[in-house]
């Protein structure tokens, strides 16, 4: 495929993108690559360098080293052609605080200069009424709640149609009723044809509304792909519950297969795929063999279970932190 046709699927593309504060290194060597029409989940704990790589990205930082290529154009050489067709909340929003809402949004709205002021007026509140903030327009920003700044931030982002939205934890700061609607928007806005690019640190987020994702780990980017390949390069687990428990952990060993959790009642987690033990690594172990070798063994199996690995297992093995599954 020509560079050209490789531009046009891509809505974000960065080479060896790396940014470093002094000694520190926060963003190292980055190769993301985002669909064009796809809703991107880029995930990884706080601190990882997503933040960093978004103002990159927009041209609000300057890169170290590598490229950014945004909807088909160098950044930040392009900016002026890129940031109208753009559509961003970067680390909170930021308003007066003595103004209304409708007021903001006006005084942004007239600061763009692609934008018509005849129709501002209707901008405005289109994009109000999008994220549930109508009943609110004019009240003074220093008396929304932290959740009605961020949707404030939204509607900023959403004055103009854009073939690309970039949301940074869009959902900070939001009542569980307000992230269900900020989850209903950004699926209305992917219907519309737009890309979506959410940050978030948390895994529920990412998983209902996202077709693709990334995750970044100590600023590297550590996996990317669609939800599907990633939940598919997760271990699945065997669960066996037995009361000859001794047993089977010889007969899990000769199979190749390692724990995957400790003893708990009499049940046993191991490994699907095989495993470092006293013997090589193994390719997957096919669950009917497993049961066969523990009959033969003469483990009494009370129980036995095959169990995907989930996205949040493989979150965890590739970031060694946790993630956050709830708002």
């Amino acid at each position: 495929m020509t560079a050209a046709g490789r531009g046009a699927e891509l809505a974000i593309e960065t080479h060896g993108l790396s940014k470093r504060f002094g000694h520190q290194l926060a963003v190292d060597g980055v190769n993301l690559s985002v669909p064009s029409g796809s809703v991107f989940g880029f995930l990884g704990p706080n601190g990882s360098g997503k933040t960093t790589t978004i103002r990159m990205m927009l041209g609000l930082a300057g890169a170290t080293a590598g490229s950014v290529s945004v909807l088909g154009l160098e950044m930040p050489d392009r900016f002026h052609e890129v940031l109208p067709r753009v559509g961003a909340l970067v680390e909170g929003p930021a308003f007066y605080p003595f103004l209304s809402g409708e007021a903001n949004l006006r005084r942004l709205d007239a600061a763009d200069p692609h934008a018509s002021s005849s129709t501002r007026r209707a901008r405005v509140g289109t994009a109000l009424e999008r994220v549930g903030l109508t009943h609110a327009a004019g009240k003074k920003v220093r008396a929304y709640s932290l959740g009605m700044k961020q949707r404030l931030g939204i509607a900023n982002a959403l004055l103009s149609p854009r073939e690309l939205l970039v949301l940074d934890e869009p959902t900070n700061g939001l009542d569980p009723q307000g992230t269900r609607e900020v989850r209903s928007l950004v699926r209305s806005l992917a219907a519309d044809g737009a890309t979506v690019f959410v940050s978030s640190h948390l895994l529920a987020e990412v998983e209902q509304i996202c077709t693709h994702a990334a995750v970044m780990s100590a600023g590297r980017l550590v996996a990317q792909g669609t939800l599907a390949e990633l939940r598919d390069a997760g271990k699945a687990r065997i669960r066996l519950v037995t009361p000859d428990a001794g047993l089977a952990e010889g007969v899990f060993a000769r199979l190749g297969m390692t724990p995957a959790g400790g003893l708990n009642n009499g049940t046993l987690v191991y490994s699907a795929s095989g495993g470092e033990t006293n013997g090589p690594v193994r390719d997957d172990v096919a669950p009917e063999a497993v049961v066969a070798a523990m009959v033969a063994a003469g483990v009494r199996v009370r129980g036995f279970a095959v169990e995907q690995g989930s996205l949040e297992d493989r979150f965890v093995a590739l970031t060694g932190e946790g993630f956050d599954i709830a708002q």
